[in-house]
């Protein structure tokens, strides 16, 4: 079950519970549909936190796999698409911790919406995710939902199932990491941020 990120999902009027409480009564396109539908942002998380491309192909079809089976645990105490994000980072992070011992650099990978990035460009996004990559996986993990996918500190906290105080601290750990890093980027501009090397805004954590 290897995700084309070219390929857009259908529609369906079912929303995300209905969809897979379909699929635990026995329907064969109800999980492909709940999949299709968050596909884009699983994929890019999960690329975002692995940075190699096979890897994070490899963790989502993992996860997805372990989701279609275990749908029938799921108890509505979040939302579906917290229970798919929490099943996809959770893969990530054994992969990555497995590797922790033979880390590779990960190479700029163009994400959806991302600009194409060149010369100059590409080396400070190829410097930037190498310094992520660096990071322990669970400041990683943190890092890329809050301030690469902006998504608020007590989702993320859900996501990865713990405090949200663990993600404030995981998250202030990593930037430090970063910025201690990345000092020498300090005097370019525009500064670079973790997804594209082009400039933006961080938002901090609330």
């Amino acid at each position: 079950m290897r995700h084309d990120p070219s390929v857009a999902g259908p529609t369906d009027p079912r929303d995300d519970a209905e969809l897979l409480r379909a699929h635990v009564a026995g329907d064969p396109a109800a999980f492909e549909t709940l999949v299709r539908r968050h596909a884009d942002r699983l994929w890019a998380v999960a690329l975002r936190t692995l940075g190699d491309r096979e890897e994070a192909a490899d963790a989502v079809q993992d996860a997805l796999l372990s989701a279609y089976r275990k749908a029938d645990r799921f108890r509505g105490e979040s939302a579906v698409t917290t229970w798919l994000h929490r099943i996809v980072v959770n893969s990530c992070l054994d992969r990555a911790r497995r590797r922790q011992a033979r880390p590779t650099v990960p190479l700029p990978e163009q994400g959806a919406g991302e600009p194409v990035a060149g010369g100059e460009d590409r080396d400070t996004t190829l410097t930037v995710r190498a310094a992520l990559a660096e990071l322990p996986p669970d400041q990683r993990a943190a890092l890329v939902l809050v301030d690469v996918y902006g998504y608020p500190v007590a989702d993320a906290a859900q996501i990865l199932d713990v405090a949200p105080g663990t993600i404030k601290s995981r998250c202030a750990r990593g930037r430090a990491r970063l910025a201690a890093r990345l000092g020498h980027l300090r005097n370019q501009e525009p500064s670079p941020d973790v997804t594209s090397g082009t400039a933006r805004p961080r938002k901090e954590a609330p």
